[in-house]
């Protein structure tokens, strides 16, 4: 572990739990200097010591050290080759879309990120990109769906907001066997939780903005290739040349974060099960999307593949009328969108994180007038429950 000389040689720690590997990073310190914090490089551009020598930094847009600490350590988690750190999740699945060419097919989860839906049908579908949304939860449902010219299947697992699951191995079996890449949105359990490489995908892709950031104080996305060079190459060329790089201080920012990320998870995951559990309580509640309860559909799916349950709750509520008390009414609980920091936070995804969908689509998924969201924070899990009870029964 210990390097005090250069940037090049860093250490995969394979020897050393998820936990120590997140507090530790790549090359955890800073090589010449011994600083425990990786500095913030807030330089654009590096200085060469002569002629056909360098210091293996030239320009940010194209490698900055603050940076590159990132995305070798969020390699190093996922059980990848290559990690790349973006400006937004939203740039991260843009350089992934960009691997398919014109006339090719990709099936995507139906229950999908609302800017998901707007990447594919707005910006690629222009281009000639294809697409078919399926229930991924329903593998014939997924074979049913392949086309000659599939060439990728993009799975969000869980799926936000509806909580389904998907089988990240039985789908990339399915697409080893059609010669097309599976693609995993891992935002909402992180590689402590779950690891699609692991598992049989090609790519995983992370809004950092959320779980992996932790605090509510950055936008960033992150993508990281299992083992394929070729695939590397061509999203780093997409990086370098869209300019959709993350900059040093957000880099910094998702780095601090990831340290505490296994034990925030483990409290996410505790409250959201308490909460989950309360609100199945609730006269006014009729229904709870959560994939730890047992009778979950796809519970033993999560059990398979994943080492927890996450801190995502949806439910639906008896009327409109309680939706719009809930979010008047609720205090220590935030009325806002995003996931996964600290605080817990409640959204309203028909108007909000899911503006995007199609109005038949979202009724067809159930995201309707009277369906909430709900991110489980960190807080002391009474309290949570104290918030929501005034806000939904005082």
């Amino acid at each position: 572990m210990k390097n005090f000389s250069n940037y090049t040689d860093f250490d995969t720690k394979e020897n050393l739990h998820f936990e120590s590997k997140a507090v530790h990073g790549a090359l955890g310190t800073e090589p010449l200097t011994g600083a425990v914090s990786m500095p913030i490089f807030q330089a654009a551009t590096f200085r060469h010591p002569e002629l056909g020598e360098s210091t293996g930094f030239a320009y940010s847009r194209l490698e900055n050290p603050t940076r590159q600490e990132l995305e070798r350590t969020m390699a190093i988690l996922e059980g990848g080759i290559k990690g790349f750190a973006f400006s937004s999740g939203q740039a991260a699945n843009m350089a992934v879309f960009s691997l398919l060419n014109p006339g090719e097919h990709v099936i995507l989860s139906d229950d999908i990120y609302g800017g998901t839906f707007r990447i594919i049908g707005d910006v690629f579908g222009k281009y000639g990109i294809e697409h078919t949304y399926v229930d991924m939860s329903d593998l014939d449902e997924v074979k049913a769906a392949i086309r000659p010219n599939t060439k990728m299947f993009f799975i969000e697992t869980p799926t936000n907001p509806m909580m389904k699951v998907a089988d990240i191995h039985a789908v990339s079996e399915i697409a080893k066997s059609v010669n097309a890449l599976t693609v995993v949105d891992n935002t909402f359990l992180t590689p402590y939780f779950q690891k699609p490489l692991t598992l049989g995908a090609d790519i995983v892709t992370h809004s950092s903005t959320k779980y992996l950031g932790g605090h509510n104080d950055t936008i960033s996305g992150i993508v990281v290739v299992k083992d394929n060079e070729e695939i590397a190459e061509q999203i780093h060329i997409h990086m370098k040349s869209h300019g959709s790089q993350l900059a040093p201080l957000d880099s910094w920012l998702v780095l601090r974060g990831i340290k505490t990320l296994a034990v925030r998870m483990d409290r996410h995951n505790a409250n959201a099960m308490k909460v989950a559990e309360w609100l199945r309580t609730q006269p006014k509640v009729k229904k709870v999307y959560y994939v730890g309860f047992a009778d979950h559909k796809d519970y033993e799916v999560t059990r398979k593949q994943t080492t927890g349950f996450g801190g995502m709750i949806s439910f639906t509520v008896d009327s409109f009328e309680t939706v719009k008390k809930i979010l008047k009414g609720v205090d220590m609980i935030m009325f806002a969108e995003s996931l996964g920091g600290t605080e817990t936070l409640i959204t309203y995804p028909t108007t909000q994180t899911h503006e995007d969908t199609p109005a038949d689509i979202k009724e067809k998924l159930g995201i309707t007038d009277c369906f909430l969201r709900m991110s489980v924070g960190i807080e002391n899990v009474e309290d949570i429950i104290a918030d929501l009870d005034r806000a939904m029964n005082g």
